[in-house]
């Protein structure tokens, strides 16, 4: 038996959508047109089969009415000219994921109707026709591969046969190594960390080998691998946790004994649960995600994640494994919850830039396609819709890309008891003593090891290549069916997500709730053979769940795995003994006491003091210039409202938000995509939670990363209003609230690398503090979220921090979605209001940085009153229910002005408006302050009294009407002058910019 080769391609006359993608992004960001390009899929089949077999599997795998295929090579053309054509191989290195190769292993084994031993590895094949072999090369370097996890070929036509496979692993004996520690000096302890990437501090490995001392012995290298992943600051949250000395910006002095998180995220959920006295939240911070109660048959559930370090590294992998990863949280929480949508958001460098970025970086451009391209194939291949995304620009994010990935989902509010008998809350896990450790779904790889700590330092040339992990969509949607089959018959009684720290992590977590485990490792399903006890224990190889099993119902859960053909494999069982025990057959790989594993890690007291550089020196590197405030009324408002729609922060993300399904499973009402075009974003989404079922779930969201160079505190609040407002607009119940934290931070500790970080701890306090306040006045509980604290990189001895930036996600409910409002006027006639007082703050705006505006008058960052706010949203919420309005969208970023033009984009209707300005609030600062607290809205002409009696006091002002002629007419005046300036712009004038700003990119 032999390696066999497949060769599939499109037929030729019809169109390559890969090969063609691949031209338009040759010829914008490189400059390269080749004459003709195709591409091919190539298979590697190492089965253990006959070429009669592979021929077989060839047919089953060819589409026959869009492809041809051939067993071996298809012939090589020449191309228009004659010439031979180049082509380049990509695949993946040994041992990295190969999603599509095991498709074709499971087709292949489905098709000659037996199991299969071995593998089938994909690859991709580019055939050029018109370029030179160094422009060939150029393109494989810069757009094609990867070499972190590719490898590439390049050679010209004729080609031999090449049957070459990616075998990974090894026939190395299974081994534990000891560390020895215990009589380690500071600087070989200091040594041991940083040459295992544990990204333990010098305190951490005093206190690790002070406890083995007084075990008499070493860790073994599992233990000190184990211990490294639990106490990373991605799982252990250690900046969050530790009591901090303060010194605010007026220079008084205190201490946070409890923490940022005790203090101020759990903090302000305990006091609005308190304030609110009922059973609204269901289970928060201690399970994957957190848990709100919805109707009396469902809760729903929402964990959002960043996936920030491996997307730098490889933005493909480390994008799907954000999101793949972030769907097991919320499926994994309680027994289990059924997915209903994802979310994203992404943070890049700019992609129109042409800059020489340090060695290890890869162009912003290519990481935005990257991204785009993992979490699109993530979700898509998982059947879950997308309700909300967005993307920001910044030269700060070009060192590390933010990737947000969130998921709602729909948790019964009960399920069958052990083995179908009676019935039990779903948000609770009840693990015995004796119940089995049960691994499910994918295989054990060396991908991912490492993911943890990997996260919880700054990006460098020493940053570890296995730490990416590659998910496979396909493996994990046949684990969650199998899953959600096994609870509802009742044959499991606890699980979790092997996500960061892999088993060591999953098993360490759970086995808190009877006081113990043990696990033999021998028997953990690996990829490939010849990985270290460590490695299977910590590695974060995806798709893989750990549950645990009554033993009454451990038959019946192994049967329905083997025939839904998913793999799962008994590792142990839950214990009371205190501690976690690992073992690989008869060699003792691990022996944690679970106290030390989970609560050892020495939590010092951090030094926070606001110290910020020369005055406005943080707003200067944001938008660096010299002109002021005086600047700002001269300009000419219609040419700075076209300007801002083409910058990429307000211009159309569309044709990359497009690829996203956001229909599947028929649920959504108000699309993320909206208007005529269905080119504008939608101020919120809503979706049905059931079919047949009115109740829905509204989604919004909150960022505003450029105040934070101003005040971090002004900016938590706004990123808070702006959440609730979106939602508010968009029907939601104002008692069904509920928001997530994501903080994602330069490094906060001051250290030589980072001289400047007590003043980032101190911006993280200020934050922290706006944050509480917010949803303490606005009675929005956090009930879940993440932080990420190392968003630096330094490489070619450049360092790169991104600006402070939180993300305040919100979740909101409906009783019924047919009343619920979308951000276009609805009809000629209708009348237009602002509702929220506007002040002159463009600290940090849109504007601002577009035209580098520094100085007196434009440094003011946006402020929010939050007791006005509030009782502003409660009025519009009364009125809105009392049927009142019939359109509503935020002010947010780019002001009034993009607001109205957004309105105008999505409808195709005209807006004829009038503003009054006073005093020095000129037309441009009236249209483009960001000034929070603001709700654009439209009602009928004849409830317009109605409407201006039910929010009187609340700073409604009338803005015009709503006109059939498809333009926004914008006049100024004030009482001194009269009537001023006059923006008058037609559709076109407003979508040609809107379009053209990301087009291509």
């Amino acid at each position: 038996m032999t390696v066999q080769r497949l060769e599939i391609e499109v037929r030729p006359g019809l169109a390559d959508p890969l090969a063609e993608a691949t031209r338009r992004r040759l010829e914008t960001w490189l400059g390269l047109r080749p004459a003709a390009l195709r591409t091919r899929k190539v298979f590697h089949l190492d089965l253990g089969i006959d070429e009669p077999e592979a021929a077989r599997v060839l047919a089953a795998v060819v589409d026959p009415v869009a492809e041809i295929g051939s067993l071996g090579m298809l012939e090589d053309q020449p191309g228009p000219d004659g010439e031979a054509a180049w082509m380049v191989s990509v695949g993946f290195m040994p041992g990295v994921t190969d999603a599509v190769g095991h498709s074709v292993t499971r087709a292949a084994s489905d098709c000659l109707g037996r199991a299969l031993g071995g593998h089938v590895y994909s690859s991709t094949l580019y055939v050029f026709w018109g370029l030179t072999r160094d422009e060939v090369e150029r393109a494989a370097r810069e757009l094609l591969y990867n070499p972190l996890i590719e490898r590439c070929r390049v050679q010209q036509a004729p080609r031999e046969l090449d049957l070459e496979i990616p075998r990974a692993g090894s026939e190395r004996p299974v081994e534990v190594a000891h560390v020895a520690m215990r009589e380690a000096d500071d600087a070989e302890l200091e040594r041991i960390s940083q040459a295992g990437m544990l990204a333990l501090s010098l305190a951490e490995m005093r206190a690790i080998a002070a406890h083995f001392r007084e075990r008499g012995r070493d860790p073994s290298d599992a233990e000190l691998e184990c211990l490294a992943q639990t106490w990373s600051e991605h799982c252990k949250h250690k900046i969050f946790a530790s009591p901090i000395h303060y010194v605010d910006p007026e220079g008084r002095e205190r201490t946070i004994d409890r923490g940022l998180f005790r203090t101020y995220v759990r903090g302000a959920t305990q006091t609005v649960a308190d304030a609110r006295g009922d059973d609204f939240l269901v289970s928060v911070f201690h399970d994957n995600a957190g848990v709100v109660r919805f109707t009396d048959d469902d809760h729903l559930v929402y964990k959002v994640e960043t996936h920030n370090s491996p997307s730098a590294l490889d933005p493909y992998g480390g994008a799907m494994t954000g999101i793949v990863g972030v769907n097991r949280d919320s499926f994994g929480t309680g027994l289990g919850a059924d997915l209903l949508t994802n979310v994203w958001g992404y943070c890049f460098g700019d992609p129109r830039a042409e800059i020489e970025l340090p060695p290890g970086l890869m162009h912003p451009r290519r990481i935005r396609d990257g991204v785009h391209h993992g979490v699109v194939d993530g979700g898509n291949q998982s059947g879950i819709p997308y309700s909300r995304g967005f993307e920001l620009f910044d030269s700060r994010y070009a060192g590390k890309p933010l990737v947000y990935c969130g998921t709602a989902a729909a948790m019964p509010v009960r399920v069958p008891g052990p083995g179908g008998e009676g019935w039990r809350p779903t948000e609770r896990k009840e693990i015995a003593v004796g119940d089995a450790i049960v691994m499910v779904g994918g295989r054990i790889g060396k991908d991912g090891i490492h993911g943890a700590t990997f996260s919880s330092v700054e990006l460098d040339e020493n940053s570890p290549v296995q730490a990416v992990q590659i998910g496979d969509p396909i493996t994990q949607k046949m684990m969650w069916d199998f899953l959600a089959e096994a609870r509802d018959r009742g044959l499991y009684s606890g699980m979790t997500d092997n996500g960061a720290g892999g088993l060591s992590s999953s098993v360490g977590e759970l086995a808190e709730a009877t006081g113990g485990a043990r696990i033999d490792l021998e028997r953990a399903p690996l990829k490939y053979p010849g990985l270290a006890p460590w490695e299977i224990l910590i590695s974060e190889a995806q798709e893989r769940m750990t549950v645990a099993v009554p033993p009454a119902q451990l038959d019946a859960f192994l049967a329905l795995a083997e025939r839904r053909e998913v793999e799962a494999s008994v590792l142990g069982e839950f214990t009371d003994d205190g501690h976690f025990r690992v073992v690989h057959g008869e060699l003792e790989v691990c022996d944690l006491e679970l106290a030390f594993m989970h609560e050892g890690v020495p939590l010092p007291t951090l030094e926070a003091r606001w110290s910020p550089p020369d005055a406005g020196a943080d707003a200067s590197s944001a938008a660096a210039g010299a002109e002021g405030f005086e600047v700002l009324a001269a300009l000419e408002p219609a040419a700075l409202l076209v300007e801002l729609l083409a910058r990429p922060n307000l211009a159309a993300g569309h044709e990359r938000a497009r690829a996203y399904d956001h229909e599947v499973k028929g649920l959504s009402v108000i699309k993320p995509l909206v208007g005529v075009q269905g080119d504008v974003r939608s101020t919120a989404t809503v979706m049905r939670v059931r079919h047949g079922r009115d109740e829905g779930v509204i989604l919004g969201e909150g960022v505003h990363p450029w105040y934070s160079d101003f005040d971090t505190e002004a900016m938590a609040m706004a990123c808070v209003d702006e959440g609730v407002r979106r939602v508010l607009c968009a029907g939601a119940r104002i008692d069904r609230l509920a928001a997530l934290d994501n903080f994602c931070w330069p490094d906060p500790i001051a250290s030589a690398k980072t001289p400047d970080g007590h003043h980032k701890l101190a911006q993280l306090v200020r934050c922290c503090e706006g944050l509480h306040a917010a949803c303490v006045a606005y009675g929005v509980p956090l009930i879940s979220g993440k932080d990420s604290m190392k968003n630096d990189a330094y490489l070619g001895g450049v360092k790169i921090s991104i600006p402070p930036t939180l993300l305040v996600s919100v979740i909101a409910q409906t009783e019924d979605v047919g009343r619920c409002l979308s951000l276009e006027p609805r009809a000629a006639g209708d009348r237009v209001y602002l509702l929220g007082p506007t002040a002159a703050e463009l600290g940090g705006s849109e504007l601002t940085r577009a035209r580098a505006l520094v100085g007196p008058g434009v440094e003011a960052v946006p402020r929010t009153d939050l007791a006005a706010c509030w009782a502003r949203y409660e009025a519009f919420a009364k009125a809105r229910d009392a049927g009142l309005v019939r359109s509503a969208h935020v002010c947010g970023r780019g002001g009034l002005g993009v607001a109205v033009a957004d309105m105008v984009l999505a409808s195709e209707r005209g807006l004829e408006l009038a503003l009054s300005t006073e005093g020095s609030m000129d037309i441009n600062a009236m249209l483009f302050s960001e000034s929070t607290g603001r709700i654009v809205l439209t009602c009928g002409a004849d409830q317009a009294e109605a409407l201006e009696a039910a929010l009187a006091g609340h700073g409604l002002v009338a803005l015009g009407r709503v006109s059939e002629r498809a333009r926004l007419t914008i006049t100024s005046s004030s009482a001194a002058d009269g009537p001023g300036p006059t923006l008058d712009l037609g559709l076109d004038e407003l979508r040609r910019p809107f379009l053209e700003g990301l087009h291509g990119l």
